[in-house]
Parts: structure tokens; sequence; C-alpha cells
């Protein structure tokens, strides 16, 4: 599913129940994250929606390393020619992305009800068959180097090295998964962290929000669940309120 411009030259593609998207500048664009396996499909169908081109494509930003996120990323990589680029302390998980740290089990997520929709989802999108992405670039802050020229603001907690993306001129914070609309592993919908049994650490997940809320963004685009146009600051009060799951 694409939802063009969700904010000013950024658009939504969305593959079971996961986000992620496209900045464009000028003639060239940035993908931030990369859905799942599957997600390919979606991002030529997208491209040539918006009467772009492959070529078009300078870099792929990953936000985290989870299985969901990196999708196509090796992809893009090896047939595009296309850096990836990953928090310094993302790198290992890039390599092996099913092996994230979780506070809890996953199990008894699974028996959720609304969750299951979401799980079944992530199963027929090959979800939970990664491919590792042989070759990355690190970042660790400041403004990255790559179409939208976007801002890296360290939000670590759901992994060891997550960040989100401030897009200051367009008043937009890509948030990843540090803070979401829909707990995947819930059915929840509303401002909040993952559930721990994908969160590595959910205090310090809790504690990355001052970080969401210091950007000032009026529009805050998560990894799961709809666009919030309430501003960070009020999607960090209520995210503080629903606390861990």
């Amino acid at each position: 599913m694409l939802q063009v411009d969700v904010a000013p030259g950024v658009h939504r593609i969305q593959n079971a129940y996961t986000n992620w998207y496209l900045i464009e500048e000028g003639s060239s664009l940035t993908v931030v994250d990369c859905g799942t396996r599957s997600s390919w499909a979606s991002f030529e169908d997208a491209l040539q929606r918006l009467g772009r081109k492959a070529s078009d494509v300078e870099a792929v930003v990953l936000t985290h390393a989870h299985f969901d996120h990196i999708g196509f990323a090796e992809r893009a990589r090896s047939e595009l020619g296309v850096p990836v680029l990953v928090h310094e302390r993302d790198v290992e998980l890039t390599k092996r992305p099913m092996s994230y740290a979780h506070e809890r089990s996953r199990l008894p997520y699974l028996l959720m009800p609304k969750a299951m929709p979401i799980v079944a989802g992530l199963l027929r999108e090959r979800a939970f068959w990664p491919t590792p992405v042989e070759k990355v670039e690190t970042y660790s802050g400041g403004r990255l180097a790559v179409p939208g020229s976007p801002e890296v603001v360290f939000t670590p907690g759901h992994t060891f090295g997550h960040c989100a993306l401030h897009l200051h001129g367009r008043d937009t914070l890509i948030a990843g998964d540090c803070i979401v609309t829909l707990n995947p592993y819930t059915g929840r919908t509303g401002p909040q962290i993952v559930a721990g049994a994908a969160t590595a650490d959910s205090g310090a997940a809790l504690a990355s929000l001052d970080a969401v809320a210091a950007t000032g963004a009026t529009i805050v685009l998560t990894g799961h669940g709809d666009p919030w146009r309430g501003g960070a600051q009020e999607a960090v009060r209520l995210a503080r309120e629903a606390g861990r799951s």
C-alpha cells in the first residue's frame, strides 16, 4: 500500500502492518527501512506510481536492523549499487536480524487475538526469513549525506542502535520503532513503545522518548501504525502513559 505525501515529499509504503518510507529531494530518493523480503514488489510498484526509476535511489537508511525492517536492503545494495546505512551499534544485527535482544518471551504474545492477524501477515510476507545485509556503512549522529538530509536522533532501547530521523524542513520525524501507533505484539493502537518481546531494554526505550519530544516535530511517522499528526510531545506523553507491555 502506497500513501503519497504523508509528509512533504515523504511517501509511506506498508506491507504486513510494517511501514517503510521514500524521501524525495529533487530527482533523488532515499529509502528509509525496507519492510519484509516480499516488499521489493511494493518498492517497484511505488517507483512506477511515482514516476520514478530505480536509478533515482541514492541510499537506504535503516532506523534499526530488525527482521521486518531490513527486508529488501541487501537486494537494493547488490542490484542497485546503493549504500545501506545503519547505526554502528546495529551492524551485527544486520548480519543476524533474527538474533535480536528482547526482554520477554515472544510466545505469550502469539496467543493475543489482536496480534494474530499481524503475525499471519508477517508470515505471508516471509518476514521471518530476512536476507542478511552483506555490507553496510555506519552512522552515529549528525545529518546524513543522503537525499532529504535527515538528522540522526539516537533513540536506543528497541535495539541498542535504534535511531529516528528528523526532517527539519518538513516538520517530520521518521521514528522507526522507538515509538509506534500500532504495537505488533499486542495489536494495541495509539502512541507507545513496542512490547518487550521485541525490545532490548524498555527502560531505555522510555528514556529515549525525551529525544523524540525534543524534536518538536508535528508529524511522527512510525514503523508500525498510522502517521501521528498531533505533535511529538503529545505522542511521547501518551506513550509514557501507556508504559511497558
